[in-house]
Order: structure tokens, then C-alpha cells, then sequence
């Protein structure tokens, strides 16, 4: 951004004009824009200070409806929210409007409620899958959050008519946490070790090495693997298995270090943790799985230019892993797993954990900055960037108020009614 684009706006001396202080409206309008900002852009992040700081003093001071926009905000501006969920909360907001027109909200809840009748149908056909599947009596060690997994999915990717995708990744999901909660929980060092070179071998003649709990595990993703490169040979005449493979192998990878880390009483320098858990959250795997299902790349060409390491990938997969660590990892440590960022810059700085979370706090900031920018010079597919964007948003939205997986209680449970169970009333037209 131009940095004289705000020299209307300082005084003499350079800095904002205090008289700017008393426009709620502009301030807040200012505050959301910062939030675009990119790494380095030292004039954004003043603008951000400053509407920060002034929405703080005269919050107390306003009516209750421009407040509590206002404590919303400040709390996930614009930018980070999960786009389902900001409608529905537009809804409620916009319904309060003096100036609304009734048409048009009642064509929005219309369209709200809609487009939950078809996540509804989604997940009546995910119930039978899940079931046929078999991990919840086999695997008694897993958490059984099909629900949860599905909002992952529908966070990621909304629009009504990718339905294929979105089924297809909430599958992904669901075999995802049930492995990563065997490599966190359940499994031996060595089944464990077993398993990884099981994976990497990509073979059905691999399941004769593995104990019996494991053999369903590995046939899962063994299957759903082939099914969606099967797909991509059968739309586009392209074979996509080498990238789905890979993912798996990276996956399974990143747990066999935490795993050793956690088995050898290690604890990683803050470097090391980050610099594996951004695989280890499953947001490079995700983003693939999603991009193949939705039918990209389509073409040899395009197969060339897929990129599962790209700086967008990257930063959305740090901010998912930070946020992750933010709500669940007091819940993590207590059940017997690795430290998580937070103790790892404990022990590395010497601080405190209040300390600490305010650093990994400042860090996602950071990350969304530097997730902006790489998101402004990207040549990716607008899905692959528009995925990992709102990979980013979900994470802030389900880790937001403590664990959003492993428990189905509080906000969780709320959100969950809101977006997939409760629709809209909607008040007849009067004539």
C-alpha cells in the first residue's frame, strides 16, 4: 500500500490525528483494512495500534449494538473469521439495521438456510460412511468428532455446489485425527516405526507386517488414496497417487518425530517444533487432498505447476498449528503428548506461559501478515489460495475458545447448531 495514502490523516508531527479518535466508524473501518496488511508495512500496523487503542477507550461509552460490533472485532477482525459463520452472524446483525430492507434479509436467511439443508444431506451420507468405516468400535482410542471434522471441511471450502469436495475432505479428516491420534496416544515406538515404513512403501502386502488395530488404519488411507487418484485418471487422464502419497508420507513422518521427541522425554527447541509441526497439523495434506478433490490440476501442464510447499500453503499451516497449540495444548499435555510451541518458548526464553501465549499470539499476527503477502504475489489457482486462506480463518474459529475438537461443548456446540442444525426462522412477508 502507498504509504501517503495516510499522510492526510497525521499532524505535523506524523502521527495520526487525535481528533480521528472520536469516528467509530472510520476507526473500526481502519482497523479491519490493517488487517490486509503484508509484512513491512510498518504504516498499516501504526494504523492498526491506533484504532486499536481508541476502540478500547470509547467502547464503554457506546450504545450496546455498535459496541458489541465493535468487542467482535476486536476480538477476530473481518479478515480472520470463517465465512459461514460471519454470514450467519451478518444476519443477526444486519436484522437490527433501521435502515435494512426486509427483502433483502429475508432472501439471505432463505439462502442460509438452503445452503444448511445441503450440509445436512452431507453429513447423512457421512453418518453411514463412518459407520461402515468401523474406527469408532475398532479403534476405542480415537476420538469419534465427525460433526467437528466436517466444520474443517466446510470451513475450508463453503460453496453448496463443491459437495464432492467437502465430503471428500471431511474424510480426509477423519482418518487423519484417528492416525494422529495413534502415533499421540495408543501406539509403541516401534508398531509405530512399523506403521511409517508401511506408509511409505504404499503396498497391500505392507498390512501383513502391522498389528491388528493398525491393519484398518492403513487400508484407509491405502484406499481413499487410490479412490481419489483413481478419480483423477478417470476425469483428467492424469495420475495424481505420487502427490497423495507423499502427503501420507510426510504425515506419517512428522508424527514418528514427535512421537521419538515424546518416547526419549525430548523437548524441541522452538525452531524444531515449528519447523515440523506446520506438516505435522495436516494443512499441506489438507489443501492437497482438497485441490485433487475438487479436480485440480487438470491438466500435465497444471500437474506441474502443483506446489504443496508454497508460501501460502506455509504461513496458513504455521497459523493453523499456532492456534491449534493455543487452545488444546494444556488438554494435550495432560493426556501424554509432545510440548507443544508454548512449553518449547517456555523453555527456550525463560518466561512464564502467560508470556508465552502472548508471544505465539503475536506470531499468528505475524503469520497472517506474511500469509497476506504471500497470498499478493502468488500465481497459484485461486482455489488452492482461497483454501488455504480459509483454512487459516477455520483454525482461528475452532481453536478460538479453548480445544473445538476434543470437546463438544460451549461455543463449539453452539456453532455447530448454528451452522448445521438450527436454520433461520424467517417472519412471513406482509402484504
Amino acid at each position: 500500500i502507498r504509504t501517503d495514502v495516510f499522510d492526510k490523516f497525521r499532524d505535523g508531527s506524523g502521527r495520526f490525528l487525535d481528533s480521528l479518535g472520536q469516528d467509530v466508524v472510520g476507526l473500526l473501518s481502519l482497523y479491519e483494512a490493517s488487517h490486509f496488511g503484508m509484512y513491512g508495512e510498518d504504516d498499516l500496523e501504526e494504523a492498526k495500534n491506533f484504532s486499536v487503542n481508541h476502540l478500547k477507550s470509547i467502547i464503554g461509552k457506546l450504545e450496546m449494538k455498535q459496541a458489541e460490533q465493535v468487542r467482535q472485532s476486536l476480538e477476530t477482525p473481518l479478515h480472520w473469521r470463517m465465512l459461514r459463520l460471519e454470514a450467519r452472524n451478518f444476519i443477526d446483525v444486519y436484522s437490527m439495521d433501521s435502515a435494512k430492507s426486509s427483502v433483502l434479509l429475508e432472501l439471505a436467511k432463505l439462502d442460509y438456510n438452503l445452503v444448511q439443508s445441503v450440509y445436512q444431506k452431507e453429513l447423512k451420507e457421512l453418518i453411514k460412511w463412518w459407520r461402515d468405516l468401523g474406527f469408532k468400535e475398532k479403534l476405542s482410542f480415537s476420538r469419534d468428532r465427525l460433526m467437528e471434522n466436517y466444520l474443517w471441511a466446510m470451513g475450508i471450502i463453503s460453496e453448496p455446489h463443491f459437495f464432492k469436495c467437502r465430503k471428500g475432505l471431511t474424510k480426509f479428516v477423519c482418518i487423519l485425527t484417528a492416525i494422529d491420534d495413534m502415533y499421540d496416544i495408543y501406539g509403541s515406538l516401534d508398531e509405530l516405526e512399523c506403521f511409517t515404513d508401511a506408509v511409505n512403501r504404499w503396498d497391500i502386502m505392507a498390512i501383513e507386517d502391522l498389528p491388528e488395530y493398525m491393519k484398518i488404519c492403513y487400508l484407509a488411507i491405502f484406499n481413499f488414496g487410490n479412490e481419489i487418484s483413481y478419480d483423477g485418471l478417470k476425469d483428467h487422464g492424469l495420475n495424481t497417487l505420487p502427490y497423495i502419497k507423499e502427503e501420507w508420507v510426510n504425515l506419517c513422518r512428522s508424527y514418528m518425530v514427535e512421537a521419538r521427541w515424546f518416547y526419549r522425554g525430548d523437548t524441541p527447541t522452538f525452531d524444531e517444533y515449528l519447523g515440523n509441526a506446520w506438516t505435522s497439523v495436516g494443512g499441506p495434506a489438507a489443501i492437497v487432498h482438497a485441490s485433487l478433490l475438487l479436480g485440480f490440476p487438470t491438466s500435465e501442464n497444471s500437474l506441474d505447476c502443483f506446489n504443496p510447499g508454497s508460501e501460502t500453503i506455509y504461513w496458513s499451516s504455521v497459523i493453523t498449528r499456532l492456534s491449534d497449540d493455543l487452545g488444546t495444548s494444556k488438554a494435550e499435555i495432560l493426556r501424554g503428548d509432545v510440548a507443544k510451541s508454548i512449553q518449547c518458548y517456555m523453555v527456550k526464553e525463560g518466561v512464564s506461559e502467560e508470556q508465552a501465549r502472548d508471544h505465539i499470539k503475536d506470531l499468528i499476527s505475524y503469520s497472517w501478515r506474511k500469509l497476506n503477502e504471500a497470498i499478493a504475489g502468488n500465481s497459484e489457482a485461486n482455489s488452492m489460495i482461497n483454501m488455504s486462506l480459509n483454512m487459516a480463518r477455520t483454525a482461528q474459529c475452532i481453536f478460538q475458545h479453548g480445544d473445538g475438537i476434543g470437546t463438544s461443548t460451549g461455543v463449539t456446540k453452539d456453532r455447530l447448531s448454528s451452522l448445521l442444525v438450527t436454520p433461520i426462522p424467517i417472519e412471513p412477508t406482509q402484504s
